[in-house]
């Protein structure tokens, strides 16, 4: 049985419209669910779709930690849409699908470095309410990556906190782009049931 989003999408129409789904449909091969519901506020998808697009140009942090964050980000918060997507855009990006895969479970997986430790820490942290990121978390990844780089990851994880959160209330859940790719499940997050 397939999964009905809050909002019901809207049928995605007009000049704009046409373009949107020809732009996405080339990138993706299917134009995700997300989308449809966005639709009934355009200003918002436009807004949203532009800092995405943003985020994507920064380069003063690793891409792969970036990446990797988001994912703590949606694992914590439940976002199976993000989960899947961000799986997809890994692989699509040549990065390490295999480390991707254990992000749910990430404190319990050997494959981590420990800076890759303190990012997705960082992430989960930042994602608490109220934030539960300590300066000694902080001062580790100045250490490691440079003032710049620490604020870009902080900016890309409160945009990962935008989205997921969105995403969830909306009742927006995975569109199976990791599975049409033939990927691996996600790792189950301890107690929690698959993502993907």
């Amino acid at each position: 049985m397939a999964h009905t989003t809050r909002i019901p999408p809207a049928e995605i129409t007009g000049v704009k419209g046409a373009l949107i789904k020809r732009m996405i449909e080339k990138k993706l091969g299917k134009v995700p669910t997300a989308v449809g519901v966005y639709w009934h506020n355009p200003k918002v998808l436009f807004a949203s779709f532009g800092l995405g697009g943003k985020l994507q140009k920064w380069d003063a942090c690793d891409e792969g930690l970036k990446s990797f964050a988001h994912m703590a980000v949606a694992s914590l918060v439940g976002c199976t849409w993000c989960l899947d997507f961000n799986y997809f855009e890994i692989r699509n990006k040549g990065l390490d699908v295999e480390k991707a895969r254990e992000i749910p479970r990430w404190r319990e997986a050997d494959v981590f470095t420990p800076l890759e430790r303190d990012v997705l820490e960082y992430a989960e942290a930042m994602s608490q309410t109220p934030p539960t990121v300590t300066d000694e978390l902080v001062d580790r990844l100045h250490a490691e990556l440079g003032p710049s780089a620490v604020v870009e990851l902080t900016s890309v994880i409160a945009f990962a906190n935008m989205s997921t959160r969105g995403n969830v209330a909306l009742g927006i859940e995975s569109d199976g782009f990791a599975a049409t790719c033939g990927l691996k499940p996600l790792a189950e997050r301890p107690g929690v049931a698959s993502a993907s």
